[in-house]
This record gives C-alpha cells, structure tokens and sequence, in this order.
C-alpha cells in the first residue's frame, strides 16, 4: 500500500488549510480553506487555485472556518463532483460562511467597479465565487455524527472524533486497508482545541494511530488560565464603565462571540462587572447563534443542563442586543459608551469591525480588546503588535485607545496542552508527527518541545513538498 501526504496551504502559515492525501492513487483532500493575510497577496494565493479537483475522490472538511472551509465552491467550479464529508453542525456553519463570503465578495466587485468607472480605469476583479456556487456546494455536503465511521473511498474508512475547537469541529481518522488486510490509521487533528472551554466538549481522545497530521498555531506559546482571562476581562469592564468608554472587540462569528457572550453573563452574575449594553454587530453572529441552539450534540454537560434541564439560554441575556441592518451598525457611532462592540471579521480584515475600529481607536477613552489568534500581515496583527498608525480602508489612523490581548480565548490548544493531549493517549504506534498550520518559528520551538517530550519522529510540512507516510 502506497500513501503519501502534501500541503497546498497551511504549510509554514496559519491560513488556507488544504491537506492531500494520496492512498494507493486514489487522492482525498481534507479541507479547503481561504488564505488571510496581505489582500492583494491573500486574493493571488486564493485564485492560484492548484487543487487537482476533477481527479479528488473525496473531500474532508474538519470544520467551517473560513481559513478551512473558504475555498470548498472553488471545488465544484473545476470540476469536483462528489462528497464533502463534515458534522452535521459543521455543514450548518460552513454554509452560512461561504454565502456570506459571496455577498462580501460580491459587494466588493460592486464598489471596485464603481471606483473604476469614476477613474475612468478598467475593472477586471471578480468574485472567486457566487451565491449560487455555495449552495451548490453546500448540497455536495454529507453529514456525518461523530464516531460512526463511514467508507469514502475504496478501502479507505473515515470516523470524526470530537476537536473540541468550535462547534461541529472534528479531528479525521483515516484508516487505510490493503489487499492482505493490512491497516494504516492517520489521524489530522484539524484545529486541535483545549479543554475546559464553555459550551462545547473537550476535545476527544483517539485510538492509536500509526501517523498523526497534527496543528502548530500556538507551538511557541502558552495561554493564560481562565480565571486569568475572567479577571482581565472585568478589569477592561470596569475601566470603560469609569471613562465612559467603549470596548471594541474583534471577534470571530462563530464560537469566540457566544462563548465571550457567556463569560459576560458570568461576569454580571458574580457582580464583578455591572450590566452594561453588549452590541453583536455581525449577521453572521446572529445566524451563528441560531445554529447552536440547534445543535445540542455538541455541549458539554453544563451547556446541555442550562438548556434541556432548565431551559435558560447561556447565549443571551437582558443587556444583548444583536445588531443586524447597515444603519443601526452605524447608529453605534452616535450611542454614548459605556458599552461593548462584538463585531467580526475577528483578524480584522473585512466587515463590519472595520468601521468601528475607524470610528473608535483614536479615542483614549475606548479599548481595543484581542482575543483571537492575529495571522502575519493582517491588521489584527498591527494592531497586538501596537502599532502607533494603522491603515484601515485606505485611510491612517492614530491609535490613541488602549490594547489589551487575551489569549485564554483562544479556540487553539497552546504547546504545553496539546503535548499533554498527545500523553494523554496510547501513542506506542506512532510512526510520525507532521506538523502543519503554524508559522515557521513556532512550528520550530514545538518541534523542538515535542521531541523532547517523548516524540522523536517530527516533520515540519512544506508548501508542494511529498512525504512518503
């Protein structure tokens, strides 16, 4: 039995996550995620689409963030027509996601051509994909639970197991078998998550496994504990409420927003922080949010208790309020803090967290608060780095407002959590490690803290590079 393995994306970077597989001929793609970072860069990346879509047998999709599940329409249009297999939650999510990158997308195309038409210049941008490519793709979907394995190929077995990262996430357990019967199991961990995180489980333990594809995005760091987390969070509260001030916080639509909406709810209840108004200024955070509540498989026991025993909603509380139209986006402007702003894109690149940061990081009175990894060259990642200007739509701004990071929010397990993941397991068959989705000098320190924890066979994955499993 021949299986190799090469990286398409998330080789050495943290976006644009798309994994080949090749058993025996016959190739299976595990995800297909955009690249973030520089726009003109991301954009040249994401249309240099080298995935050899007609030859795929299979798709894999371990969860719906955009940097795993951006680029799936892009399947279809070169001439993919078979499954993509992924939870039920994670084709929920997944669809909401691509729609919502059409009409991003397209409403770009728009203002571009417009831009153009005034300038009297050509215009020759175009959406990667189109509405009606996403719910094409969406209906190429086939939703599996967790732990019922199921065949997607010949001879080639596929069983998700619970990340724990977000909702719906999964970690793909591939088993390969041979003529003679011989077996190859290879585990890809998607985005590895911690444990303890509210709403969802911890993430699961696996099987023994003969290869493991495991994530890097924080190999070099540790996250602070949550009780950490919970008291640094009051402390921002509680500076704004004495400024007058607003909070403005950019934040992925899907998990980090509900779960910052349940730590507030925490917060009020225990009385460290008073109520205040908490404004989701993100449709995609509202859709998101109807689609965990209908999604209890995926709670942990105290999520499940709050709503089947006793009926209450973590999500909500009096002072939320979810903000939906363009004009009451931009009501916020005019509203006196103190108060809260969730808004994605949680990097922030796009939408709507953009105009909030113009309107509101030249005030000393405000708090820019980063809780979410900030990929390189991003303006998430010039603001954590403190940068005195930033340019956001076309425009400098001086940023006058105070910055506050926390990483314990962080969906991703740190070094230190998924080494005791990995001990955590019966790893005597474990051939190799191979490392993907951390940037090159994180992948390195990990590399180095996993051998000298007991794992000896660690290979850094290249961009195109073919590794014989």
């Amino acid at each position: 039995m021949s299986i190799s393995l090469y990286s398409l994306g998330a080789a050495e970077e943290v976006t644009g996550s798309k994994h080949v597989l090749e058993i025996d001929g016959r190739l299976i793609l595990i995800d297909c995620g955009a690249f973030q970072g520089r726009r003109a860069e991301a954009d040249r990346k994401n249309r240099e689409f080298n995935v050899p879509a007609d030859k795929l047998e299979a798709v894999i999709l371990t969860h719906a963030h955009y940097d795993h599940s951006g680029l799936l329409p892009l399947l279809g249009l070169n001439g993919y027509t078979g499954n993509i297999y992924a939870t039920p939650a994670t084709r929920d999510l997944a669809n909401i996601i691509m729609m919502d990158s059409a009409r991003i997308q397209a409403r770009d195309a728009e203002y571009l051509s417009k831009k153009a038409a005034r300038k009297g210049e050509t215009f020759d941008w175009r959406p990667l994909f189109t509405e009606m490519d996403a719910i094409a793709t969406t209906n190429q979907i086939v939703t599996v639970s967790y732990n019922r394995p199921v065949w997607i190929a010949q001879n080639v077995l596929l069983e998700f197991y619970d990340a724990g990262h977000i909702l719906g996430s999964s970690m793909a357990l591939i088993t390969a078998t041979d003529a003679e019967g011989k077996t190859v199991k290879i585990a890809y961990t998607g985005d590895l998550g911690r444990k303890g995180k509210p709403i969802i489980r911890d993430p699961a333990l696996l099987p023994p496994v003969d290869y493991m594809i495991l994530e890097s995005t924080y190999g070099d760091r540790r996250h602070e504990s949550t009780d950490d987390a919970l008291t640094m969070l009051a402390e921002v509260v509680n500076k704004i409420v004495k400024t007058n001030g607003k909070i403005i916080i950019p934040s992925f639509a899907i998990e980090r927003t509900q779960e910052l909406v349940y730590y507030f709810h925490t917060l009020v209840d225990a009385k460290r922080i008073p109520e205040l108004p908490i404004y989701v200024d993100s449709p995609m955070a509202v859709n998101a949010t109807s689609i965990f509540q209908v999604h209890p498989e995926c709670y942990d026991q105290a999520t499940h208790d709050a709503f089947i025993k006793h009926h209450k909603n973590p999500f909500g509380f009096n002072q939320l309020r979810f903000v939906t139209s363009v004009d009451e986006s931009k009501a916020l402007n005019k509203i006196e803090g103190p108060m809260i702003i969730i808004s994605a894109d949680g990097m922030c690149e796009a939408g709507r967290i953009l105009h909030h940061l113009a309107n509101n990081v030249g005030d000393a009175r405000n708090h820019l608060l980063l809780v979410g990894y900030m990929a390189d060259h991003t303006l998430g990642r010039r603001l954590q780095e403190r940068e005195l200007e930033v340019r956001i739509m076309g425009e400098w701004h001086t940023v006058r407002c105070e910055t506050t990071q926390i990483n314990a929010f962080s969906a991703h397990a740190d070094y230190e959590e998924a080494t005791a993941w990995l001990k955590a397991m019966d790893t005597s068959n474990l051939k190799k490690i191979y490392l993907v989705h951390g940037e090159s000098d994180a992948q390195i320190v990990f590399k180095d803290h996993l051998e000298t924890s007991g794992f000896p066979n660690i290979q850094i994955v290249k961009y195109g590079e073919d590794y014989v499993l």
